[in-house]
């Protein structure tokens, strides 16, 4: 079986000693239509389901591998004996774009899958022949039809992904080699804190409405996993923005909310909310 170099390995069992080999020919993008951290992927394949995918991707691009690529995965129905399969957080509707770092990563894992098993930077002739797509591209890769991964990530993969691919494995741009953050105190840059701010707004509203497993408290502790792994910063920084579509929720106390939030990020972000 085959592992990424640039993709943190968290091999779920009995499944990645227990399927059945397979020869890769495909690759496959889907949405997960959940905000999840590879972690959380991860967990939800091992705990609750018996599907699965081979690689995971949270919003940052950190990658996760579950199964290697020369063992099937079964989230891709009748291509499951061929494709390699990666799951992408996204809202729940999934129908936000990849961020730039989800794009550049699966453009990575592009090539690496070229280079490594051969498989064809191309759109497949058919549902079952070589190439790289999108889960709603054949019927066959579903059970019968789905809007996985959403109108605006389908347009990157053919705008930007796939011809990005396509020009790496021709030889035309340098593949940039994957690095790690180095650990320790680095400063916040005024995109990594919009980056956060906007982040954080999702998972708190989210939580609000009660529309993932463990409502806020929950989406709290993905918060706080998705900014250590991403930035490997205790430096503080101030974010401050309105919530206007949400103040109707009249037993929502913002001050509280955002002591909690900045309590639970230990004083490395102090965070404050307003209605507005």
């Amino acid at each position: 079986m085959a592992w990424c170099p640039f993709a943190r390995k968290l091999e779920l069992q009995p499944e990645s000693d227990a399927q059945a080999a397979i020869t890769p020919t495909q690759f496959i993008l889907h949405s997960i239509a959940a905000p999840w951290t590879v972690q959380r992927i991860y967990e939800y394949w091992r705990d609750s389901t018996n599907l699965e995918s081979h690689f995971g991707l949270g919003f940052d691009g950190d990658l996760g591998q579950f199964i290697g690529t020369q063992t099937r995965a079964d989230a891709n129905m009748y291509a499951n004996v061929r494709a390699v399969s990666i799951e992408t957080a996204s809202n729940l509707d999934h129908t936000d774009p990849w961020t730039d770092a989800q794009v550049e990563k699966l453009i990575q894992l592009g090539v690496w899958l070229n280079q490594t098993h051969g498989i064809p930077a191309k759109v497949p002739d058919t549902w079952d022949s070589p190439g790289m797509g999108f889960h709603s591209m054949f019927p066959q890769w579903s059970d019968g039809g789905t809007a996985c991964p959403g109108d605006a990530r389908r347009a990157q993969f053919k705008d930007r992904i796939l011809p990005e691919i396509q020009r790496r494995v021709s030889g035309q741009t340098p593949t940039p080699t994957p690095t790690t953050p180095e650990e320790g105190d680095v400063a916040l840059t005024d995109d990594e804190i919009e980056k956060i701010s906007r982040r954080t707004l999702f998972l708190l509203a989210q939580g609000f409405a009660n529309e993932a497993p463990g409502g806020a408290d929950d989406n709290l502790k993905w918060l706080v996993s998705w900014i250590n792994q991403t930035f490997h910063s205790s430096t503080a920084a101030v974010l401050e923005w309105k919530m206007p579509q949400y103040t109707s929720h009249a037993d929502v106390d913002l001050d509280a909310l955002a002591a909690k939030v900045s309590e639970k990020l230990a004083g490395g972000l102090k965070l404050t909310i307003t209605a507005g």
